[in-house]
């Protein structure tokens, strides 16, 4: 028999990916099964997961993977994002092995992404620990029956966004004045739009943007769609030197995965003015922060021409980082301390 101690439900991919890594510091092993995988993979599909929440969907998820896990044993179910996971699974899985949590990142409590969680929210009392990254969240969940919810930090990984060492050749490939690293959303076009107006010198890479109205003024200043490869996303990041922190205001973000990961690779954190980046920095100390295009073009000139001010934020940002304790290696054991004191 299989005897790893872990089902991580989730994307094998981007920070789900991490957080599986993570967990298999902590654990014997790790199993990853994406529920995406047991679906015929075509965009209609995709499409139909993603604007029904899962609608017809469940029972062949459910399926296979029972079948794929039949012969296997797990101390612990982790379910990351939980579009494709219903109350049926959440039950079935839970008598059968045991505790199950679930972390979200995204806002399923939302108006931003339609009916896509339809079947989270379903499942929702039915989880030993429901984890959330915002504060709204909470009461949130609460009031969608969640037995016992825990509120963390987004956080950087300390594999994937520890500094590289950068060659001559890879500075000269990725060296930019300010960069922004992100997929273009609807407020970020006139914003980025605005900071060109304004003379920012800005290096973009990210997917979709070229849905963005202002896509004729932005094209030039676009390097490269998104950075999914983690040495490419963390040479943009080092090798900038002013990384801007863009919030999703759909997603209700008052701080974003960027918050944590730029700081943690040395980079200088330019971003968004709110209650949970000036409690997590020292304003002007470890990072900066705005309120409208034309402060945040005023900050980015200013680090741009003082050099010594622009590398005492990275380093007092990177320090601050660690000391609180935002990456995954130091959030898990706190949500695994959390699901071993459900009862059931």
């Amino acid at each position: 028999m299989n005897t790893s101690s872990v089902l991580f439900l989730g994307k094998d991919s981007g920070t789900a990916k991490h957080r599986a890594l993570a967990l298999g510091a902590l654990y014997r092993g790790v199993e990853v099964l994406d529920p995406m995988t047991f679906l015929p993979r075509n965009r209609i599909i995709d499409a139909w997961s993603w604007h029904t929440g899962g609608l017809f969907l469940e029972g062949l998820v459910k399926q296979h993977l029972f079948e794929r896990i039949k012969r296997r044993d797990y101390d612990l179910v982790w379910v990351d994002g939980g579009g494709l996971v219903g109350p049926s699974m959440v039950l079935e899985l839970k008598n059968r092995f045991g505790k199950i949590v679930n972390y979200n990142i995204d806002d399923p409590y939302g108006s931003r992404d339609g009916l896509r969680w339809r079947l989270y929210l379903k499942s929702v009392p039915f989880y030993d620990l429901v984890v959330v990254v915002r504060d709204c969240n909470v009461p949130e969940a609460i009031r969608e029956g969640a037995r016992k919810v825990l509120r963390v930090h987004m956080s950087a990984d300390e594999r994937a966004h520890s500094p590289r060492q950068i060659t001559r050749e890879e500075h000269k490939r990725w060296a930019s004045e300010v960069a922004f690293v992100g997929t273009w959303m609807p407020e970020r076009g006139p914003f980025i739009a605005k900071l060109i107006a304004l003379g920012v010198p800005l290096s973009i890479y990210g997917d979709r943007w070229h849905k963005a109205p202002e896509w004729p003024l932005i094209r030039r200043y676009w390097r490269k769609p998104g950075l999914y490869n983690d040495d490419d996303y963390a040479k943009a990041i080092q090798c900038a030197k002013v990384n801007l922190g863009l919030l999703s205001k759909g997603n209700r973000d008052l701080t974003t995965t960027r918050s944590y990961e730029i700081p943690f690779l040395g980079g200088v954190l330019c971003a968004e003015r709110t209650c949970e980046h000036t409690a997590l920095y020292e304003e002007d100390t470890e990072a900066v922060f705005w309120n409208s295009p034309e402060e945040c073009a005023l900050q980015c000139f200013r680090l741009l021409n003082d050099e010594t001010y622009r590398n005492r934020i990275a380093k007092r940002g990177n320090s601050r980082c660690i000391l609180n304790r935002t990456t995954n290696q130091k959030i898990l054991p706190t949500i695994l301390q959390s699901i071993a004191g459900s009862h059931d």
